[in-house]
């Protein structure tokens, strides 16, 4: 929670719901993303973002993830993103894609929570952000090295 408080400022009621939520579902994790993202839809979308990851022994470096959705979805937003990650027993393993189901409502502000999970790794991105995007989508999030502007 004070890494959240400290990366987002002025902690609001629903930010705070959604992590206390992620840590009564999941525990606590072994690694953190911190970053910003935009991403918009018209039925097809697309999710750029670039951040750090840092984890437990005090390291950190540079993420980027990109992906597509598809679905019943409009609109566009930008970001914040505090991601936790779970069972994380080596950080190549963040390196790859995450499929999951998102459903959002944007009008001017909003925050919300998802879970992505690959094998046993488990994300649970929270965003907070402005916008104007509601829909529910299918897609995935492919954490990667370097930066990419190919969203597959």
């Amino acid at each position: 929670m004070a890494k959240a408080e400290g990366f987002f400022g002025d902690v609001s009621e629903g930010l705070a719901k959604a992590i206390s939520k992620v840590f009564e579902d999941q525990g606590e994790p072994n690694a953190i993303i911190t970053g910003e993202e935009i991403s918009g839809a018209i039925g097809i979308g697309v999710r750029y973002g670039q951040g750090e990851i840092q984890l437990p022994n005090g390291s950190a470096r540079d993420i980027f993830w990109q992906g597509p959705s598809v679905g019943f979805d409009a609109g566009g937003n930008a970001s914040k993103t505090f991601t936790l990650v779970y069972n994380l027993k080596n950080p190549e393993q963040i390196f790859q894609r995450f499929p999951g189901v998102e459903g959002s409502f944007y009008f001017v502000a909003g925050v919300g929570v998802n879970y992505l999970q690959s094998g046993n790794v488990i994300i649970a991105p929270i965003r907070t952000g402005v916008g104007m995007r509601t829909g529910a989508n299918i897609g995935y999030l492919h954490f990667t090295k370097k930066k990419s502007w190919i969203p597959f």
